[in-house]
């Protein structure tokens, strides 16, 4: 199992993930000491949703066709109504959250973020949460939704908002270090 101190995490987003929701993993997991990299359909900069606008950018350190899981310790999806509406509908993006979760490593999902998890099929049977909005989609996925913070199930991480991005990460870290877990498909 890695300590988070050379832990390599991957954030997947594109345009309009949620600022805070991707910086503050970013920043935090970073300042632990991971190796953290941005994942992305496209190899250009993407943009943040900051409130009520466009935000600032971030890089794109590798397109998503290009990553190898091995690579990787955990998994990490921002939020937003845009950003996981876009990666939904990307069949590499969606099949890279099936891949991270039939790996057995920790895959975190936050606010609108759980709508990959949905689309990959993973939440069937398994508690989670989400933005409230979309409570409904998750239980339609077969999900336990509870209004928590955040919900861990077999390192499958979700959490509900930025308010509870705190929590997010600080389970982040408990889960990459307790190394690979066993799922059931």
């Amino acid at each position: 199992m890695p300590a988070i101190d050379t832990a390599k995490i991957l954030i997947l987003a594109t345009d309009g993930y949620e600022r805070s929701e991707l910086r503050v993993p970013l920043d935090k997991l970073s300042t632990h000491g991971a190796d953290v990299k941005i994942a992305s359909p496209k190899s250009s900069p993407i943009k943040s949703w900051d409130k009520k606008d466009w935000g600032d950018t971030v890089e794109v350190d590798i397109e998503v066709k290009n990553v190898d899981i091995d690579d990787y310790d955990a998994l990490v999806i921002p939020g937003g109504q845009i950003n996981p509406d876009l990666l939904r509908n990307d069949e590499a993006s969606v099949s890279l959250v099936r891949e991270f979760v039939a790996s057995g490593k920790p895959v975190a999902a936050i606010c609108h973020g759980p709508w990959l998890l949905v689309e990959a099929g993973a939440l069937r049977g398994r508690a989670a949460t989400s933005y409230s909005s979309i409570k409904t989609d998750l239980l339609n996925a077969g999900a336990v939704w509870r209004d928590e913070p955040v919900v861990c199930d077999q390192a499958i991480i979700t959490s509900r908002n930025p308010n509870d991005l705190d929590a997010f990460v600080s389970k982040i870290v408990e889960e990459v270090s307790e190394g690979k877990h066993r799922r059931a498909a």
